[in-house]
């Protein structure tokens, strides 16, 4: 991310640093997802399925983050919808996080509610967003986000979608009745994971669950929906 182009508190010092840290590990990170690979390619591919939390602590040090680019996106879409109250599936280190937290910032103030199941990323995540200032808009739920989001209240402006890909649709359904009109629910890696977000593609763009939605050819494909209600 080129600090003197990004649009409002992110090109805040703290934020661009911490940002810009955590871009370059997250690039540096490959190594280890590569030997990471043979142990979960058989889930992600449907072969041979893995309980989440055992999923997620096996990657409990790799990032799996939104690159630069769509972290720009996804400031820019909560900026657009004045969004106040967003719903994160799936924090990790805090990436999507922190550019979710800027645009709440910047639109007068809000909640980014976050959910990760693994300790370890959660307390790594608060950390960075301490360090770059925007704890206080923000909230990460540590446990399954099927338990921890029943309580979350509504109205929800914005939901980004980046856990394990079986989730989706549930934890869509799980929000949907909390959501706004013309709320937007961003999905990321539909173009990787076909056949397991297969479903979810399909509930979305239907027509009959209430969103008007396109798959976007963004890196690896965001779905873009729309609450009509």
């Amino acid at each position: 991310m080129t600090p003197s182009r990004a649009p409002g508190s992110l090109r805040e010092p703290d934020v661009a640093r911490v940002l810009e840290r955590m871009h370059r590990g997250a690039n540096a990170d490959m190594l280890r997802i590569l030997l990471r690979a043979p142990s979960v390619i058989p889930h992600f591919l449907g072969f041979r399925k893995m309980a989440d939390d055992v999923l997620s602590h096996k990657m409990r040090d790799t990032y799996l983050p939104v690159s630069a680019s769509q972290g720009e996106m996804l400031y820019l879409v909560a900026r657009s919808i004045d969004a106040r109250r967003v719903v994160e599936f799936g924090t990790s280190f805090g990436i999507s996080t922190m550019y979710l937290a800027a645009a709440v910032k910047d639109n007068g103030g809000g909640l980014v509610i976050g959910t990760e199941l693994e300790p370890s990323k959660r307390d790594k995540a608060n950390a960075n967003l301490a360090e770059a200032g925007l704890s206080q808009f923000t909230n990460i739920l540590l446990g399954d986000a099927l338990k921890t989001l029943v309580d979350v209240e509504g109205p929800v402006d914005m939901v980004l979608l980046d856990g394990w890909k079986e989730g989706y649709l549930e934890v869509l359904e799980l929000l949907a009745p909390k959501l706004r009109p013309r709320a937007v629910v961003l999905a990321d890696n539909i173009l990787r994971f076909k056949r397991a977000l297969r479903p979810y593609v399909e509930h979305v763009q239907s027509g009959s669950h209430g969103f008007v939605s396109s798959t976007l050819e963004i890196a690896d494909g965001f779905e873009l929906s729309v609450f009509t209600g």
